[in-house]
């Protein structure tokens, strides 16, 4: 049996990990750290040095790993994750056949929470079907929370509903039906520029929780702009950004 805790991380800082994901992080035969090429190795060396700052328990074993790149230019994209997907599942199962021969605990740390937008229980989902398997779940402080805190804004309207979806989304059917205030994730091509500018305001944020946070807020129209040009900046002398934004048709401010 593989005991397989997956443990939300937040922004990748140590504050963001709960006193029960250390508890997890720490009770773990093995954790698996993800590597994604060179141009981001300061997310690898970010979990790497979350490890070495919580994890206190001499018999846990930090083993990394090379992330399977996802073929961005597949034309059926939902095949090309589920592809994806599959590779990385057996890379998983790979390093637990290599380090956990006879069963025991493995641990994964997950940008933000597992549930949101976060592919990592699906993938768990395939080794269920070739091992033997018990998944537990540590929420961690999601994108849209550490989002929110930064502009120190309520995500929703007063008795408003929230609608949460993907860039891709966004640049596919436009501002979702019915929405006043819409939450945009996965999104490395910046889909607002596709809307209609007037009236919306936007909170944007990138590295959030982190020393480097960037957070801009405004009228689309004024801003979207800075946005984009912020974020380039940022993503070139990094080699990797990770933001979100709030958008809403309304005043936030009627006074």
């Amino acid at each position: 049996m593989i005991e397989l805790s997956l443990v939300g991380m937040g922004t990748g800082n140590p504050d963001h990990i709960t006193r029960q994901g250390v508890a997890a992080l720490n009770a773990a035969d093995v954790i698996l750290l993800p590597r994604k090429g060179a141009d981001k190795a300061d997310l690898a060396d970010l979990r790497a040095d979350l490890c070495a700052q919580l994890i206190t328990n001499p018999a846990t074993r930090v083993v990394g790993f090379d992330m399977p790149v996802r073929d961005s230019a597949a034309p059926d994209y939902q095949g090309g994750v589920n592809r994806w997907h599959d590779a990385i599942a057996e890379v998983w199962l790979a390093h637990i056949q290599a380090h956990l021969p006879q069963g025991g605990r493995l641990a994964l740390l997950v940008w933000g929470d597992p549930s949101l937008y976060d592919s990592t229980l699906r993938i768990a989902q395939r080794l269920a079907l070739q091992l033997p398997l018990r998944v537990s779940v540590v929420p961690g402080i999601t994108a849209l929370q550490a989002l929110t805190a930064a502009h120190a804004i309520a995500l929703n309207e007063i008795n408003a509903p929230v609608t949460i979806t993907t860039g891709r989304r966004l640049r596919d059917h436009g501002w979702p039906a019915n929405a006043s205030t819409v939450a945009v994730m996965l999104d490395g091509q910046c889909s607002f520029q596709q809307l209609p500018t007037e009236g919306v305001y936007i909170w944007w944020g990138a590295y959030l929780g982190m020393p480097n946070q960037m957070c801009i807020s405004g009228l689309l129209v004024d801003v979207g702009q800075k946005i984009l040009e912020q974020r380039q900046t940022a993503r070139a002398a990094h080699g990797w950004i990770m933001d979100t934004y709030l958008l809403r048709k309304s005043d936030p401010d009627p006074a």
